[in-house]
């Protein structure tokens, strides 16, 4: 593998300002670590020399140095002779993109994850349903790269009842939304292309973005929502090669675009020619509003030939079947199998004859998903006012979660402090298209039972009384991803 090479002016970009922090050297390897663990700087990257760091930060060389050695001492970074200092994980630590997937020890709730599970008897029906077709399918070799013909038909449906006519030929079927979305930034974008994305955006879509090494142009989506002026303005100026939007019901934010708003994002992706990836996982979250119309169904002539509509079932019935997939072109679905093969070769069949009866009765399943999520919107919102009066929040129309305003920026550290009171939750900073802001939010799911997220404030509320101060030491616990 090629080492990547970060420079001084991107490395004091990503950090925060630490000129008041003592002693500093501790607190500036406390804050490369956390890039490491966030993903923000690369494994294997090359950090840049003492002696350009040192200025870049306006420090003294002597604090870069000691920063280095305790990243060293504490497997964060190892030195090759003659070749400098490159970033490393220590053997104990992971990830926080993996950390944030995997289940908590003990007792702790998990609000890292807003997604709910499968209730076992919708489970039992679609698998009394899929076994006798598995059985047939079994005797194939079972590769289908566009995935199984009768789901890319199903999905085709699906879109041309919600108003968007399609033909199975403009489907791919994925490991879910997210493999979706890495097959297109890998086919359409190349390092150092520009990306518009939200800000605040989904994290894993933009972790994403940063490991395909593009760069982000960030338009803010803030809770009155998106501002289309500067968008526009972004698209005649940055000139992107791509734009990735979440507008049905926004992760974070959990707002909903106007459809005049929709029409004119669309006129400016085309006028730029910019590839518009739409987001659609949580489209069918719709708690106090009609499930929106695909954002392509709005396009003009020759406007549809560059947007790609995302979908997944990962919030809408269960992430761990890893279904999803993607509407686009014919040509470019075709480009994109390619691209996949290289992945994976292709996706399970069982899974995708699961999804089959899921999708097929979710007219049925959805209704009842959806009254249980309002129910318990109510009941995080009533925990909040109960516990923690002083946060505000706008409830969304749809969406998941809360994304709340705490007031101070103390997000990351009260984040980390929860952990010792059995909470793991995302810092809002996780959600930023750039490091430092977001830092007086949370998002706050309500995919829990009442009860759970009861618990969970009544536990957030505990650690932020005991004081927000996290310890000296480069090894705090850091669950949030």
């Amino acid at each position: 593998m090629a080492d990547t090479r970060l420079g001084s002016r991107q490395l004091a970009a990503l950090l925060p300002d630490t000129a008041d922090a003592r002693p500093a050297y501790r607190h500036l390897a406390q804050a490369i670590s956390a890039l490491i663990l966030e993903g923000r700087i690369a494994l294997h990257t090359k950090l840049p020399a003492e002696r350009e760091l040192a200025p870049a930060l306006k420090t003294s060389r002597a604090t870069v140095t000691a920063a280095y050695d305790l990243l060293r001492e504490s497997g964060y970074a190892h030195s090759r002779r003659g070749s400098g200092t490159f970033t490393a994980l220590p053997e104990s630590r992971r990830p926080a993109g993996v950390s944030r997937l995997m289940a908590p020890a003990d007792t702790a709730i998990d609000l890292a994850v807003a997604a709910h599970g499968l209730p076992p008897d919708v489970l039992a029906e679609a698998l009394a349903e899929a076994g006798p077709k598995l059985v047939k399918h079994a005797e194939t070799p079972g590769y289908h790269p566009f995935g199984l013909p009768e789901l890319r038909a199903a999905v085709a449906d699906r879109y041309t009842r919600r108003g968007l006519a399609t033909l199975p030929e403009q489907v791919l079927v994925t490991s879910g939304a997210q493999q979706a979305l890495s097959l297109t930034l890998g086919l359409l974008g190349g390092p150092g292309d520009r990306v518009m994305v939200e800000s605040p955006s989904y994290t894993n879509a933009l972790d994403a973005v940063r490991r395909a090494r593009l760069r982000t142009a960030p338009v803010p989506v803030t809770d009155e929502g998106w501002d289309v002026e500067i968008m526009e303005s972004t698209f005649r100026q940055s000139v992107p090669r791509l734009a990735y939007l979440i507008p049905d019901f926004q992760n974070p934010t959990g707002r909903l675009m106007p459809e005049e708003q929709r029409a004119r994002v669309l006129r400016a992706a085309h006028r730029s020619g910019s590839w518009l990836i739409v987001d659609e996982t949580i489209t069918d979250i719709a708690l106090d509003v009609p499930a929106p119309a695909p954002l392509a169904s709005l396009a003009g002539r020759g406007e549809s030939d560059h947007v790609i509509t995302l979908g997944s079932m990962s919030k809408s019935h269960w992430g761990g079947l890893r279904i999803g997939w993607l509407r686009a072109p014919s040509q470019l679905i075709t480009e994109l199998a390619g691209q996949r093969v290289a992945a994976d070769m292709a996706g399970s069949v069982f899974d995708q004859l699961l999804a089959l009866p899921l999708l097929a009765r979710e007219h049925e399943v959805m209704p009842q998903r959806l009254r249980r999520l309002r129910e318990q919107r109510a009941a995080l919102a009533d925990a909040l006012a109960r516990y923690l009066p002083q946060w505000s929040w706008r409830q969304p129309p749809g969406g998941l979660s809360l994304w709340v305003d705490l007031g101070a920026p103390v997000a990351s550290a009260l984040a980390d402090r929860a952990i010792g009171y059995g909470v793991r939750i995302e810092s809002g900073a996780r959600f930023g298209a750039h490091p430092g802001i977001f830092e007086n939010r949370l998002r706050i799911p309500y995919s829990l039972p009442a009860d759970t997220l009861d618990e969970a404030v009544r536990r957030m509320a505990a650690a932020l009384a005991d004081g927000l101060l996290p310890g000296p030491g480069i090894e705090r616990p850091r669950w949030v991803a």
